[in-house]
C-alpha cells in the first residue's frame, strides 16, 4: 500500500489554474530578481532560486496526466531547491542576505 505521500507527489498534473498561479509566481519572482540585481544593484539569489522552483513545480502541473512519474519528480526537485534555499537562510545567512 503507497503511503500518503507518494499519493499526492506522484498524483495526476492538476494542470490548468495551478500551472498557470506557478508560472506566474515564477515571472514575478524573476522580475524582483531584475528589478534589485540589475536596476538596484543588490545580487538577490533568493529571488532567482525561488523563480526556477516554483517554475519547475509549474512545468510539473503542466505535464500531461499520462507523464504521472516525471510531474513527480519534477515536484521532488521543486520542493528540495526551496527546502535548500530555506536550510540555506537558517543556517548560513550571510550567503543569502549578504554580510552584515
Amino acid at each position: 500500500m503507497p503511503s500518503g505521500i507518494s499519493e499526492v507527489v506522484f498524483s495526476e498534473p492538476s494542470g490548468g489554474l495551478n500551472a498557470y498561479a506557478m508560472f506566474a509566481s515564477s515571472l514575478l519572482m524573476a522580475s524582483i530578481y531584475v528589478y534589485f540585481g540589475v536596476l538596484r544593484g543588490v545580487a538577490s539569489v533568493n529571488a532567482l532560486v525561488m523563480a526556477v522552483g516554483f517554475a519547475l513545480s509549474g512545468v510539473a502541473e503542466s505535464l500531461p496526466a499520462e507523464r504521472r512519474r516525471l510531474a513527480g519528480w519534477v515536484r521532488v526537485a521543486a520542493v528540495l531547491l526551496l527546502t535548500g534555499l530555506l536550510l540555506v537562510t537558517v543556517f548560513a545567512p550571510e550567503v543569502v542576505l549578504g554580510p552584515r
